[in-house]
């Protein structure tokens, strides 16, 4: 693996470790993400949110493929929503996913970032083990 993929795991170890402080080794002032310019700031302030949200969130990479100065991952999610995710009532309901995400790089940081979860995989697991229905009652 090059170093820019090392560089990329050290990322994630930071994410995972919550060292919010030392993202700035990672992460360019002017960061992008989805097309929207976000900033160090805000990029932070969306990790922070997710955390927040998701209290056992841990980033566990699956497949990665560096080619500088991109790199693409594979990010897998076993975790616990508290509420609302993605638009969905998750309600502290165990839910695996993964992300698809692509990064571009700039002197060692990230300077956009391109990610899409795979939101029908939850929706599929939520239909799975939905609550049980009285069907006896609505029909009476």
């Amino acid at each position: 693996m090059t170093h820019l993929a090392d560089h990329y795991r050290a990322y994630i170890a930071c994410l995972n470790d919550q060292r919010w402080d030392g993202l700035g080794s990672f992460v360019a002032s002017d960061v992008t993400h989805n097309g929207r310019s976000f900033g160090l700031d805000g990029y932070r302030r969306m990790l922070i949110s997710d955390f927040e949200t998701i209290p056992d969130l841990s980033f566990k990479i699956a497949l990665l493929v560096c080619e500088p100065p991109y790199v693409s991952a594979r990010l897998e999610f076993d975790c616990s929503p508290k509420s609302t995710f993605l638009g969905l009532a998750i309600n502290g309901r165990r839910i695996s996913f993964a992300e698809n995400v692509f990064y571009e790089f700039r002197d060692m940081q990230i300077v956009s970032v391109w990610s899409i979860l795979d939101k029908a995989a939850i929706e599929d697991q939520l239909e799975r083990h939905a609550p049980f229905e009285d069907t006896q009652s609505s029909n009476s």
